[in-house]
């Protein structure tokens, strides 16, 4: 698939702003910041909007998916906006019976747990995604143009992130029914039956790589793969029960052609999971252009894990957001300073940010963040 000169990187000149420079291995003048989950629940303009519509529904709004993405981003002055949606809505695209549940998350109507499931689920064609996915489309066409005019405002190009669950966590979920403590019927099935969880995570590989195509063609100018769940795996099951599949997800990006106008190779690809420490170095081996380090393993202890030339994203605790100024202060200072063993570095949190937080102490963090030039 060829992206044209119209597409963001160029028309909007995303290229230029400090994520898509810093992702691919520059320091800009600031170094760059935006939040997991900063478009959502901590904010109140949000839950006004979100008052009368189940999250399924919003995430298939256009309008109400651009304004909920734009909020933050005007409200904190993040560099980079990141697509308001739902790791399951692909599988809702696909034709899956799935609800998310308030205080629960995504509930599935017919878990997914032997060969007889999984080949009913896998033959469901996954171009069906790109298909029933105008809506999706049409969201992030929207938010690129209004973000195109706060760049405008700002006089600083910021990109839309567009994002996907990877294929484990995906399976987790579906295996499970739901959300779980230790995802043990998923690891049951990796053991059990083999070749029933490589056709599923196959399936859903290519599910979440048709869902991050669509967005990227639509205009996002980067995109990152959420794995939740990969941190309940030894780095040996890791290799060869989830990776596989990130990978084959992220092909889908890959194989996507830029113009020539945007001066660069490709869209950059980003990888983010939760207790992902010990598989830092598995993780390192998809060829990304930044890792995503939760708040369980410092930046600097990351990079040597990492072990290649890799931009790190990252890794404030949440908890921190509840913390006195100067205690959040210091935390992040030291941020910096270990962010400075990796080529480049954007600061985000070490997981989403809790809806309990006081949107001004992220606002505040922000402004911290641009106040230090990121001087080579």
């Amino acid at each position: 698939m060829q992206l044209t000169d119209q597409h963001p990187l160029v028309a909007h000149a995303t290229r230029d702003s400090r994520l898509i420079r810093a992702s691919l291995g520059e320091r800009p003048d600031l170094t760059p910041v935006w939040f997991m989950r900063q478009a959502g629940r901590s904010l109140p303009e949000y839950r006004a909007l979100r008052a009368t519509q189940s999250m399924l529904d919003a995430c298939r709004d256009p309008a109400l998916v651009s304004e909920i993405t734009l909020q933050p981003v005007r409200r904190h002055g993040v560099d980079a906006a990141i697509f308001f949606s739902d790791i399951v809505v692909p599988l809702v695209l696909a034709g899956l019976d799935v609800q998310i549940e308030a205080g629960r998350g995504p509930v599935f109507a017919e878990p997914v747990r032997t060969a007889r499931d999984v080949a009913r689920v896998t033959a469901i064609d996954p171009e069906l995604v790109r298909e029933r996915a105008e809506p999706i489309a049409d969201a992030v066409t929207r938010t690129t143009l209004l973000l195109a005019d706060e760049s405008a405002t700002r006089g600083e190009p910021i990109p839309l992130i567009g994002f996907a669950g990877a294929p484990f966590t995906l399976a987790a979920y579906l295996v499970e029914g739901g959300p779980s403590k230790d995802h043990l019927r998923a690891r049951r099935l990796i053991h059990e039956d083999p070749a029933a969880w490589e056709a599923l995570t196959g399936w859903l590989a290519a599910v979440s790589g048709v869902f991050l195509q669509v967005q990227v063609a639509a205009g996002a100018s980067s995109v990152q793969l959420f794995d939740s769940w990969a941190g309940s795996l030894a780095p040996a099951v890791y290799r060869s029960a989830a990776l596989p599949a990130s990978r084959a997800a992220l092909e889908y990006v890959r194989a996507l052609r830029l113009p020539t106008g945007a001066g660069m190779s490709h869209v950059p690809l980003a990888h983010f999971g939760v207790g992902t420490g010990d598989l830092l170095a598995d993780i390192a081996t998809l060829d990304l252009d930044v890792v995503g380090i939760d708040h369980r393993v410092s930046l600097d202890e990351a990079v040597a894990r990492l072990a290649t030339a890799v931009t790190v994203q990252g890794n404030l605790d949440p908890a921190l957001l509840f913390a006195p100024p100067h205690v959040l202060d210091a935390a992040l200072d030291r941020i910096l300073a270990e962010g400075r063993a990796a080529r480049a570095h954007i600061v985000n949190l070490g997981h989403g940010v809790p809806p309990e937080t006081d949107p001004d102490v992220l606002t505040r963090l922000v402004r911290r963040v641009h106040e230090r030039p990121d001087a080579a």
